[in-house]
């Protein structure tokens, strides 16, 4: 099958192309830096072809729940480097991912009590939970055209904290109503300078940030996820076929090492578009020419189904890697599989973490 052959990305040459998608799962520290069980766990999924690690803040303006990871201290260095030594010794690969919340993180945990960042004073639609319970969204400060180069810098610095740990790449987060996605998307952005109105602008934030990370990392070990159809934040676009394939575009001259797309939607099985819009998948392929990874809630026959009509090179996998450390081999033998436990996803200790049997633990009778 096609998902067990190798797949050249960049710098790397992955074993199989059964990717460990982002998840987070919020067991750091009360300094958001990942502890000796956060290691374990990355480690017992190291027989993906590349795992993405779960989005690490970049700066103290980006917060959000407690626990989640951070990559802008010395300490959050030292905790990534655990895991990245960990997953190595276990012969795995492993990207961070960087991202910044902008108007989604939490005002109650900015420090000083700042107001969130954002391209435009549009609040994210929803709630957040605060120090004393649930939160509106709030509205945004604008950065200013002088304040943007700042924020870029902490994407660098972020890249370098990373490499120090020992990671072997990074997916710079774009999608999911973010910073870099409230940019692009002109349901959040509705600048009327270089960085908006046209897509052209919209997408010259995500490519600085792309530029300052392939400057620490170079560009073949650098990859960016998008996700054109996430809109229950509010952070939608009125055109995201054209948006994603100039996106696409631009990416595909830096040769990034890859491009994660959120799509589940198939060429041979589609019979309706995603929700949030038409598909952009085929445009995005069209446009970007190195390896295209996509995630969306594949199962094994929907991920071989993609890999072999050529809309993409990879899959990643959410739930499925939570519960299943040996996704690789369950998925040699086609299971079983271990159900995932919605309720220990973003909290908790290691129940639900890193208590999941492996194939032959769980094979054997009681």
């Amino acid at each position: 099958m096609k998902i067990f052959t190798p797949l050249q990305i960049g710098a790397l040459t992955l074993p199989n192309r059964i990717l460990m998608a982002p998840l987070a799962r919020a067991r750091s520290d009360e300094h958001r830096a990942p502890t000796a069980m956060v290691a374990e766990y990355y480690a017992q999924r190291a027989d993906a072809g590349l795992i993405i690690t779960e989005a690490s803040t970049v700066a103290p303006m980006s917060v959000s729940r407690p626990y989640a990871s951070g990559i802008f201290l010395d300490r959050h260095v030292e905790g990534w480097r655990r895991v990245t030594e960990s997953v190595h010794a276990k012969g795995g690969r492993i990207f961070q991912q960087l991202y910044h919340l902008g108007r989604k993180s939490d005002p109650s945990r900015i420090p000083d009590g700042a107001q969130p960042l954002a391209p435009s004073a549009v609040a994210a639609r929803g709630k957040i939970m605060g120090l004393n319970g649930p939160i509106e969204f709030a509205v945004p400060r604008p950065l200013a055209l002088d304040e943007i180069p700042g924020v870029v810098a902490e994407f660098r610095a972020a890249a370098q904290n990373a490499q120090r740990a020992g990671m072997d790449g990074i997916e710079i987060h774009g999608a999911n109503g973010y910073l870099i996605d409230q940019f692009l998307r002109d349901g959040a952005n509705r600048r009327d300078d270089r960085y908006g109105g046209a897509v052209d602008n919209r997408v010259r934030f995500l490519l600085e940030v792309v530029d300052a990370v392939v400057d620490v990392f170079g560009a073949d070990r650098v990859g960016v996820r998008v996700s054109p159809h996430a809109r229950h934040d509010g952070t939608a676009d009125s055109d995201p076929v054209s948006l994603y394939g100039i996106a696409a575009a631009a990416l595909n001259e830096r040769n990034l090492a890859y491009l994660h797309l959120v799509e589940s939607v198939l060429p041979a099985t589609a019979q309706s578009p995603p929700p949030g819009g038409a598909p952009v998948m085929a445009s995005v392929r069209r446009a970007f020419r190195g390896p295209l990874i996509v995630n969306g809630a594949y199962t094994r026959e929907l991920a071989e189904e993609v890999i072999a009509s050529g809309a993409a090179d990879a899959v990643a996998f959410g739930a499925l890697y939570i519960a299943n450390p040996d996704l690789v081999e369950r998925f040699r033998r086609d299971g079983p599989y271990n159900p995932p436990d919605q309720t220990t996803f973003h909290n908790g200790g290691a129940k639900g973490y890193i208590d999941y049997p492996a194939l032959d633990v769980a094979s054997v009778p009681a």
